[in-house]
C-alpha cells in the first residue's frame, strides 16, 4: 500500500513515538531494577555458606537471645542474615507486646533514624512448612491479613517472638475447633503445646523460619511489660529497643 505525503508523515510519527515510549519505558525499568538490587540487603548478592552455619545474637534492653533460623525456610532465612548484617534492626523497638501471646518487632519507624533500605511494599513468598509450628520461642514473620493478602506473603522486616501460653487437651480441643477449623494438630505438636506452651491457632496461617536456642526468658520479661492496650495498638509505655543484632558462631 502507498503512503501520500500526509499519511507518511503521520506514521513516521506514530512510529517514533512508540519507539521513543518504549525507549523510555526500558530504560525506567532497568533503572528501577537496578535501584532496587542497590539498596535491598534482601535481593543484593547471596549469603556465604560460612554465614549460614551462624546463629543470630539479639541483645534487647531486656536481655540477650541467640537465635537459630531454619534451613527449611531459605527466603526468610537470606533476608533476615542481610537485615542483621546491615545493621537493619539495631536500635528498633518491639512496638506490639501482647502478654500470653508474643512480642513483635521490625518496623523501621520505631527506629531513631529512618533506614532508607526499607520498602514496606515488599513482601517475601510464604514459606509455611507442617513441621514449623507456633510452640514458645519460635521466630515468624508478621504479615498483613487474609483480604489483603491471600497468599500469606510475609513482611520484608517485620517478625514476633511467641511466648504464648500452656494448654490443656480440652483447651487444645476447641482450638482445633473454633479456631482452626476443625484441623487437626499433630500428636506431636498438641504435648509441647502442653508443657512448653505456644499459640497453636497461629499454625500454618504464618512462616515460622527460627527458634530462640538460648536466653528465652527473655521473651517473658519483654512480653510483661505494661503495655497501652489493644486501643492503643499494645505499644509498650517505655520503649524496650534491641540495641543489636549480629551473626555469632555456633556452640
Amino acid at each position: 500500500m502507498k503512503f501520500n505525503h500526509s499519511r507518511r508523515k503521520l506514521f513516521s510519527r506514530f512510529t517514533f513515538t512508540v519507539q521513543y515510549d518504549f525507549f523510555n519505558s526500558f530504560f525506567f525499568a532497568t533503572l528501577i531494577c537496578f535501584l532496587l538490587v542497590g539498596c535491598s540487603p534482601r535481593l543484593s548478592k547471596p549469603v556465604s555458606k560460612r554465614d549460614l552455619g551462624k546463629d543470630i545474637e539479639m541483645i534487647t534492653d531486656r536481655g540477650t537471645m541467640i537465635l537459630r533460623l531454619s534451613d527449611s525456610t531459605p527466603l526468610h532465612r537470606d533476608n533476615f542474615i542481610r537485615l542483621v548484617k546491615s545493621g537493619f534492626y539495631n536500635g528498633i523497638t518491639f512496638h506490639r507486646v501482647i502478654q500470653g501471646f508474643m512480642i513483635q518487632a521490625g518496623d523501621p519507624r520505631t527506629k531513631k533514624t529512618k533506614d532508607s533500605a526499607f520498602r514496606s511494599s515488599t513482601r517475601i513468598p510464604a514459606e509455611i512448612r507442617p513441621e514449623l509450628y507456633h510452640k514458645k520461642g519460635v521466630l515468624a514473620a508478621a504479615r498483613e491479613g487474609d483480604a489483603s493478602n491471600p497468599t500469606r506473603a510475609s513482611s520484608y522486616s517485620q517478625f514476633y517472638l511467641v511466648q504464648g501460653r500452656v494448654f490443656t487437651d480440652f483447651s487444645l480441643d476447641s482450638t482445633e475447633t473454633y479456631r482452626l477449623k476443625g484441623r487437626k494438630l499433630p500428636v506431636a505438636h498438641r504435648e509441647v503445646y502442653k508443657t512448653l506452651g505456644g499459640s497453636p491457632h497461629l499454625d500454618q496461617n504464618y512462616t515460622v523460619f527460627g527458634e530462640v536456642i538460648s536466653g528465652i526468658g527473655v521473651i517473658d520479661l519483654i512480653a510483661g511489660s505494661k503495655t497501652s492496650g489493644k486501643e492503643g495498638g499494645d505499644r509498650p509505655l517505655q520503649d524496650i529497643r534491641i540495641q543489636k543484632m549480629r551473626l555469632v558462631s555456633r556452640k
